[in-house]
């Protein structure tokens, strides 16, 4: 894994990750290797057992304009010969942690497409947001097409999709893409207390458990997914966690968590 990065900034503080995409000189626009390190900085953060949660944020005053722009017309013409539209190879639903997206500011194209694949999202009232690749001859990518139908419903993805409209955060609360809408210097102070209660109060390995069916959900039926929920269960059982949960409840005190997420093999959902 890398040591060091160019386009983003990575610390780990109090068992919490804060990943800051960091090109202000072009308001964090993405390029190829900002994908690269960004996929490496994921999997750090899931490799890496010390870390309870991760922040995904922006250096001020923007969260990510999207494409860099700097090739003009030759910007989508040149894919090369390993381009995929996913953009980050590890994208953040399979990091075995909650990856939540401090959206502190305008949020385009793929910028806001990279939040997307985030389990939540705290945006900025007054920044704009839009998947706006059709407004300039492509479609919107990063899985978009998945996780947007997923987070608002196959209508409201439609409109976001088809029209490239901009939309501000207030508006993104009201069709479901956020948890909370709050001014845009109080976004990354929301987000980091949800990952200190996660960090403090939360079961690891649980955790990672539950996220896995969460993101497999919409491929599974119920059948499936009772099946899932009961190998997990089982799996839960035969660790200590399950009994220093209660243990520490019962003892009014917080609870020594020896889980590991590690331990819960990786099984991404496909796209």
């Amino acid at each position: 894994m890398m040591t060091e990065y160019r386009t983003i900034r990575f610390e780990v503080s109090a068992r919490i990750a804060t990943v800051t995409l960091h090109r202000p000189d072009r308001r964090n626009a993405f390029t190829r290797e900002m994908g690269v390190e960004l996929a490496d900085a994921y999997r750090r953060c899931d490799a890496d057992d010390d870390i309870r949660a991760v922040v995904l944020t922006g250096t001020p005053p923007a969260f990510c304009a999207g494409a860099d722009l700097t090739t003009g017309e030759r910007t989508f013409t040149e894919p090369g010969a390993e381009f995929s539209a996913a953009g980050v190879e590890m994208p953040a639903w399979r990091v075995r942690k909650p990856v939540i997206a401090a959206v502190n500011g305008h949020a385009v194209g793929i910028g806001l497409t990279l939040a997307l694949q985030c389990d939540l999202r705290i945006m900025a009232a007054d920044a704009k947001y839009g998947v706006v690749q059709v407004r300039r001859g492509m479609i919107g990518d990063a899985c978009s097409h998945w996780t947007l139908p997923r987070l608002v419903g196959m209508s409201r993805a439609a409109y976001l999709l088809l029209t490239g409209a901009t939309i501000d955060g207030r508006r993104a609360a009201d069709m479901g893409l956020c948890l909370e809408v709050l001014p845009a210097a109080e976004v990354l102070d929301a987000a980091l207390a949800i990952a200190r209660d996660i960090a403090e109060h939360t079961a690891p390995l649980a955790v990672a458990a539950s996220k896995r069916l969460l993101w497999s959900a919409f491929e599974n039926d119920e059948q499936r997914t009772a099946a899932a929920e009961t190998e997990l269960h089982l799996l839960l059982m035969e660790h200590d966690d399950a009994r220093e949960g209660m243990r520490a409840f019962l003892g009014n005190r917080p609870p020594d968590w020896t889980g590991r997420p590690s331990l819960l093999p990786t099984d991404p959902p496909s796209a």
